[in-house]
């Protein structure tokens, strides 16, 4: 990695290692590197800060226990009216980690046993995100990320892993009849109230929902779900419909948080990905189990 690098966790098998790099403008925090003998359960994380719940999917690690507490007042709008998403944000819609946390009340991971199968012998070397490829929706990554709203088209743009960016299609066109499949598909949204509402087909089969593996297939159909809430928050709901690899959909609740006066950083994974070489283990994230 460059010296304008950020902080990258990275799960190593049993281990939790974040390594250090100097920033251009800032450096981020550490966690310290704690390394155990063999078959040591991951440490638990120290709190966030009081009274503060910190962003969603990362285990309340690195960049998300450092924040300062978000700003207040009422979620803006745009001139015509339209709930406004814009700006730099920390969080997810879901818990990178392992997926089956944090979801709707009454929802369950319920997976078909060829992808039980897939899960039990993954192995963190083998995990996209670590391989410097993109983290596929609803998996964030401990980076932030801008949104940024213009008139027919929405992007979202990702500072991890190779500058990653979505389009959304605002302008009332439908999906393609037969998609390429791609790591973040084919997306078309709209407006319900106050939410936005992206729809998404035409995934490849690529990604990890998260840390711990869970695979999906090309029938992969997502549902997301963008509601600015007040000035400094923002929740993410996405509805996992893959009949390829689960008995049933799903719901996965997100949280992200605004980041006041901060922009996206150049990163380059692929500069200098040291870390890969020490990943070993079975897969899993900060927190797993």
């Amino acid at each position: 990695m460059g010296s304008t690098a950020r902080v990258r966790v990275v799960t190593v098998g049993r281990e939790v290692c974040e390594r250090i790099q100097v920033m251009k403008v800032r450096i981020i925090g550490f966690c310290a590197v704690i390394a155990l003998a063999a078959a040591v359960s991951l440490v638990a994380q120290p709190p966030g800060r009081a009274g503060q719940r910190p962003p969603s999917g990362q285990g309340g690690l690195g960049l998300y226990l450092r924040q300062p507490p978000a700003p207040t007042g009422p979620a803006p709008l745009l001139a015509d009216g339209t709930p406004d998403l814009s700006g730099v944000w920390l969080g997810n819609g879901a818990n990178s980690t392992d997926i089956t946390r944090d979801l709707k009340p009454g929802d369950s991971v319920v997976m078909l046993p060829w992808a039980e199968n897939v899960v039990k012998n993954r192995q963190s070397k083998d995990d996209p995100e670590a391989n410097c490829l993109p983290t596929g929706i609803p998996r964030g990554s401990p980076y932030p990320w801008r949104f940024a709203q213009t008139p027919g088209i929405y992007f979202i743009v990702y500072e991890g892993n190779i500058h990653s960016w979505r389009q959304i299609f605002m302008d009332g066109r439908a999906h393609p009849d037969d998609p390429d499949p791609a790591w973040y598909g084919h997306s078309v949204g709209h407006w319900e109230g106050k939410t936005l509402v992206v729809d998404t087909v035409g995934f490849n089969d690529k990604f990890w929902f998260d840390y711990k593996g869970h695979p999906h297939t090309e029938k992969l159909h997502t549902i997301e779900r963008f509601t600015r809430t007040d000035l400094g928050h923002m929740t993410i709901e996405t509805t996992i419909d893959d009949p390829g690899a689960y008995q049933k959909p799903f719901t996965a609740v997100g949280r992200a948080q605004i980041m006041v006066g901060q922009e996206l950083m150049e990163y380059i994974c692929q500069e200098n990905n040291q870390d890969l070489q020490k990943l070993s283990g079975p897969a899993r994230g900060p927190g797993a189990e």
